[in-house]
């Protein structure tokens, strides 16, 4: 945001007045872990359902293949709606979208649980992602309200610990409940959560709406929806081999028709997704960057799983136990990112921190079974705090220049682009992987295909390194208390 348009959350047009928020408004922790709590679950319910695919499509009589559907159907879900979650959250309000979203989310979890069959499952997924895909967006508009700009820093920590740690805690919880339960509690698990989050949400978060023209972009939902659709299936479907002319088919399907989104957007005075938001330096450098490293970070979850049970000959549980270290490492970044941050200031943090992120994945390809378990541990550890810390610093630095009254439509485009990238992780590590075993004509991936996939990734997010020596030496010093170098404005 501009010095300009920067006020507290106070200032903003909320259902309660101002002065009786300074007064009782809750803690910003209480904030975002409220909306972490409600993200936590949507992330976890994504990561324990894929381990549960094979017993599902035994109980369902179809091919465990043809269980994707249940995956790529929430895919789609998040791709046509998430682009409306800020124009949707302008008019009735962030409160009010929210707390919808969690019960939708929560319903569409029911009746996933009561599904007879597949067909039934891939509807009720499309409901559950219909949730979900306002939740994510939502929240982090919620978060960007409610909290004021000194506070920005530490309230994103807490809110990122749910989008790292989820993926990673996902399979050991869908081993354990397949394993000793019924795979229908993945999905009940939600309804305490939700039911706790919907009740929170409504106590502590005030229902701020934003300044809407009352015009909505239909054409522009279709035209972005199906292109971000076809993009994401796209990736999702060059994961998986023999699928490659199909996968291909559909990522032409999404440039064609994000080709006539952005024709449209520019005559359109509202569109749905604002590419003039990538007009402004700080946002247009933090998507960018954060793009980058986000394929990093997408592929992670897919690869190391992967290698340390087909590399290593660990046991899915063992192999479970020891990627949660990344989990740990998250965590234990929240303590100590905003005061890195009012050291060294978002661009000098960005630059130095990414490189030893960076570092820290790429090591992971010299990982042999004779190297000692712990050693592992503490390297996976170290891994998720620093990428833990860079995202922390994206997702904050990103609305630095953002007005309040663009507020809603930049976190629409941002949610849009991470969920993008990190789609297109999981496709750059499978087919990083492929590639290998092409290569070196292996039948089955061996410990030198995933040090190649490992090395391929990361190589794409250190060029990330090009755009944070883009920002400016300034760049969100106001939200982090760097001033060192730093010129100030006159006090008024």
């Amino acid at each position: 945001m501009s010095d300009q348009t920067c006020q507290s959350p106070q200032a903003l047009p909320i259902t309660t007045p101002a002065p009786e928020i300074q007064k009782t408004g809750p803690n910003f922790r209480i904030i975002a872990l409220i909306i972490a709590s409600a993200m936590f679950m949507e992330q976890l319910d994504a990561t324990v359902l894929a381990t549960a695919l094979p017993t599902m499509a035994r109980d369902f009589g179809v091919q465990p293949q043809s269980m994707s559907l249940a995956l790529t159907s929430y895919l789609l879900s998040l791709a046509i709606f998430i682009p409306a979650s800020g124009k949707i959250a302008d008019r009735f309000g962030s409160r009010t979208v929210f707390s919808a979203a969690i019960a939708v989310f929560v319903f569409g979890s029911i009746l996933c649980a009561q599904a007879p069959d597949l067909r039934f499952l891939v509807g009720a997924r499309i409901v559950q992602g219909l949730g979900g895909a306002m939740m994510l967006p939502v929240g982090r508009l919620v978060l960007l309200r409610s909290v004021a700009r000194k506070d920005f820093v530490s309230a994103t920590s807490w809110l990122l610990i749910p989008a790292l740690v989820g993926p990673i805690l996902g399979p050991p919880v869908g081993g354990l409940i397949v394993t000793y339960f019924d795979w229908r509690w993945i999905f009940y698990i939600n309804v305490p959560i939700g039911c706790i989050g919907f009740i929170l949400v409504s106590r502590f978060i005030a229902n701020v709406k934003g300044e809407s023209d009352g015009r909505f972009d239909f054409l522009g939902f279709l035209l972005s929806g199906i292109s971000l659709g076809s993009f994401l299936f796209g990736f999702e479907m060059a994961s998986r081999p023999g699928e490659t002319e199909q996968a291909a088919l559909l990522v032409v399907i999404g440039v064609v028709f994000g080709v006539g989104y952005l024709a449209h957007a520019k005559r359109h005075p509202s569109p749905i997704l604002d590419f003039s938001l990538m007009r402004i330096s700080s946002f247009n450098t933090s998507v960018i960057a954060g793009s980058l490293t986000r394929i990093t970070q997408g592929a992670q979850p897919f690869l190391l799983p992967l290698m340390l049970q087909l590399g290593f000959g660990l046991s899915a549980a063992r192999a479970g136990g020891i990627v949660v270290a990344t989990a740990v490492g998250s965590m234990l970044m929240k303590v100590v990112a905003p005061k890195i941050l009012r050291r060294v200031g978002f661009r000098s943090g960005l630059i130095v921190n990414g490189l030893v992120a960076t570092f820290g994945y790429a090591l992971c390809a010299a990982f042999r079974p004779d190297w000692p378990l712990p050693l592992i541990f503490g390297i996976l550890m170290c891994c998720g705090f620093f990428m833990s810390f860079q995202f922390t610093a994206y997702n904050t630095v990103a609305y630095d220049e953002i007005g309040r009254e663009r507020m809603s439509s930049a976190t629409s485009f941002y949610t849009t682009f991470q969920q993008l990238m990190l789609s297109l992780g999981i496709c750059v590590g499978a087919l990083a992987l492929s590639g290998s075993m092409l290569v070196r004509s292996h039948a089955a991936p061996e410990l030198g295909d995933f040090s190649a996939a490992f090395l391929v990734v990361t190589a794409i997010s250190l060029t990330a390194t090009i755009w944070n020596l883009r920002f400016s030496r300034s760049a969100g010093s106001d939200i982090s208390g760097h001033t060192k170098g730093v010129a100030k404005a006159p006090a008024e």
